[in-house]
């Protein structure tokens, strides 16, 4: 009796791991990706060639090949950060929509705000200055408030008219 409990133990334990080991498919393909997917990475990378062109617009071969590539990559299980670094090292940042945020970079980011909110302190402060009252002079018969030293700059002028 114990040989047959032995027997229906294993038999229940390989059912039970045959269950729970995740089934993997025999020469499954994964799916190509389409050409949305693509486009959103390449419309985030410009051409190496055409100057200022996107990736998903341009016309030429070579972006053909490049959007083709990025197909690929997709396929291969490529993350798009990964896909956007392999041509960054391939070509350089300038195929990279948005620069990286290193180095001297963040200028780009930075950089605007701050020429906008120094020039609208500087405006703000102009119009300011433009609004107040000039200092008035007195009307003609008033006389100025004593101060000692027009008085005595008065006094020297008339001496000499």
């Amino acid at each position: 009796m114990t040989r047959s409990r032995f027997l229906l133990v294993v038999l229940g334990l390989s059912a039970l791991m045959a269950l729970c080991l995740p089934a993997q498919r025999a020469f499954a393909q994964k799916p190509t990706p389409s050409d949305d997917e693509v486009n959103r990475i390449a419309h985030q990378l410009y051409c190496p060639v055409c100057e200022n062109t996107p990736l998903d617009v341009c016309p030429t071969e070579a972006c053909r090949q490049w959007r083709d590539l990025i197909r690929q990559q997709l396929s291969q299980g490529w993350t798009e950060d990964q896909i956007k670094q392999y041509f960054a090292d391939q070509y350089g940042a300038r195929v990279l929509a948005e620069p990286p945020r290193t180095g001297m970079n963040w200028l780009v980011y930075i950089l605007p705000p701050l020429v906008i909110v120094a020039g609208a302190f500087l405006l703000l402060r102009a119009m300011h200055n433009w609004t107040k009252p000039a200092a008035q002079s007195p009307a003609p018969g008033q006389e100025e408030p004593s101060d000692e030293y027009v008085a005595r700059l008065e006094e020297e002028l008339k001496k000499r008219s």
